[in-house]
């Protein structure tokens, strides 16, 4: 197999251009391409595009088309995660989990976007 474009993440939400919105307007995504029901956003930074469908949408399979993204976490490395935390509270952004740091060194907190789809920024905590 030879893969020909970077991987994306589909998520199906009831509003993908408020999901879209949501990552341009505090992630800094770029939506690369838009139609009805359909939202691609990438940055260059992260090699891979994250796709939000609106749930119903007919030309998923049947079986897909009213599952809503749930169960999962749009998940983000970042340098300064104290600056981004912040960042994102300065611009009325909910913090739905607070910042917490796990025994295995894994810093993270996280936020929904308008519909529901968890966004984690973390980093890690190198011991020496």
């Amino acid at each position: 197999m030879k893969v020909t474009a970077p991987p994306a993440v589909s998520l199906n939400v009831s509003d993908p251009a408020a999901s879209s919105r949501f990552l341009v307007e505090h992630f800094g995504f770029t939506e690369e391409m838009a139609a009805e029901g359909f939202h691609s956003l990438t940055r260059e930074d992260i090699g891979m595009h994250v796709v939000f469908l609106a749930t119903g949408l007919p030309t998923l399979p049947e079986d897909q088309r009213d599952i809503h993204a749930t169960g999962l976490i749009l998940a983000f490395t970042v340098d300064d995660l104290e600056g981004e935390l912040a960042r994102l509270q300065a611009e009325g952004v909910q913090i739905t989990m607070p910042l917490t740091e796990e025994e295995w060194g894994e810093r993270a907190f996280q936020t929904r976007d308008p519909n529901g789809v968890i966004v984690q920024l973390l980093d890690w905590k190198v011991s020496s």
